[in-house]
């Protein structure tokens, strides 16, 4: 890897070891610690998506204006202040807004990231974005670990915790990416980019594709809020909950050869996605039948598996289908269906935990993987046909 792609891995992992002090144990925190219902807490988590939704889009159009180096320091310059206010209040109702906008703060970070990645090694493909998503769960193993450990003292100190990794992130940025902006802005805005969808067949393969992507968020974020308040209800301890996303992202880290191996004799990125999808439902059938440590942590080693072949393989075909000078937006709309996910599927858990108990919900999210296999098998339908009519012609 080039050295440019190399600070910005050492970026994004301590970015993720940060903000992996909080995410696991929001849930447990605004339901065990605020007293909250988990609808309630899935409104919570969701308003907080939502934001970095708007802060993903936004991100993506500014990387494609004022580069990605200013995009990022904006995006943690406001992380950094709502953590600041995360740490001296975070009752009731307080911490909604401080992590609201959190959520906008690293949603502007994060598109930006993985766009100049993509701008500074083009000649790696897939390598760069596998090497942003390695770091990304280097971050979550070490954040994760830390959290249970932090918590079981105080939740105070996971607030401060995750304020002293933002300066550190705050300080590779600063003196580390402002010369990695490899290519000249791009004087645009999100609302000219919507004129060019118009007959625009990689957009629309792109959007079909999202949709598979976004409804295994949905499935994959139940881990992090129903999951986690189940697993305190039978007695798993939080230091146990914890050290699964530990098991999560040190597997993928560690298994990296074993997957490359896997992924060489894959023939494309399609047949990569749906055989991960396959993995995930595989996941969520041993999950929904667990009661004990050992079944939740078989079910994790699955999930993982499954997701080192798809969250990769989605920003791989976004940076391949994007015209020149529009990465950034592209990926603005990667990360943020992948928000949408994180959005939507918390309070689409808690309200169907709350009314019809854990063992609907896990039929419900194989049923969504059904759907997301078959907008994976489609997406490139157009794509192909449009390739077919040009050689004709």
């Amino acid at each position: 890897m080039p050295r440019a792609l190399w600070l910005l891995v050492i970026g994004m992992a301590v970015n993720v070891t940060g903000s992996s002090f909080l995410w696991p144990l929001n849930t447990i925190f605004i339901h065990d610690y605020l007293g909250k219902s988990l609808s309630v807490a899935g409104i919570v988590l969701m308003l907080n998506a939502g934001a970095t939704v708007i802060g993903n889009l936004i991100g993506g159009a500014l990387f494609d204006r004022i580069g990605g180096y200013r995009s990022i320091l904006l995006g943690i310059a406001i992380s950094i202040v709502s953590l600041i206010g995360m740490v001296f209040w975070h009752g009731w109702p307080e911490y909604i807004v401080f992590l609201t906008i959190l959520g906008f703060g690293s949603g502007i970070v994060f598109p930006s990231m993985y766009a100049m990645a993509g701008s500074v090694w083009k000649e790696g493909g897939r390598k760069a974005f596998n090497a942003m998503y390695v770091a990304t769960n280097l971050g979550v193993a070490i954040g994760a670990a830390l959290a249970g450990f932090i918590a079981s003292y105080s939740f105070e100190l996971i607030f401060i915790a995750n304020t002293l990794m933002y300066l550190i992130f705050l300080f590779i940025a600063v003196f580390g990416y402002r010369g990695l902006d490899t290519k000249e802005v791009q004087q645009t805005s999100v609302i000219q980019e919507s004129t060019r969808f118009k007959g625009n067949v990689k957009i629309y393969a792109l959007f079909i594709l999202l949709i598979g992507y976004l409804l295994c968020w949905v499935g994959y974020v139940q881990w992090q809020s129903t999951i986690a308040s189940y697993t305190q209800e039978i007695g798993i301890s939080l230091k146990q909950y914890s050290m699964l996303w530990t098991i999560n992202g040190a597997l993928i880290v560690l298994g990296q050869p074993l997957i490359n191996l896997l992924v060489k004799r894959m023939k494309s990125l399609k047949t990569q996605i749906t055989i991960g999808i396959l993995i995930f439902a595989v996941s969520f059938a041993v999950a929904g039948g667990a009661d004990a440590f050992s079944g939740f942590l078989a079910a994790m080693i699955i999930l993982t598996i499954g997701e080192m072949l798809v969250w990769p393989a989605v920003p791989t075909i976004a940076n391949d289908l994007a015209p020149k000078g529009r990465e950034g937006f592209y990926q603005g709309i990667v990360n943020s269906t992948a928000t949408g996910g994180r959005m939507i599927g918390p309070l689409l858990g808690g309200v169907l935990v709350d009314l019809y108990g854990t063992s609907v919900l896990f039929s419900i999210l194989i049923a969504l993987l059904v759907v997301s296999i078959y907008t994976t098998l489609i997406y490139d339908k157009k794509l192909k046909q449009k390739k077919i009519i040009t050689v004709a012609s």
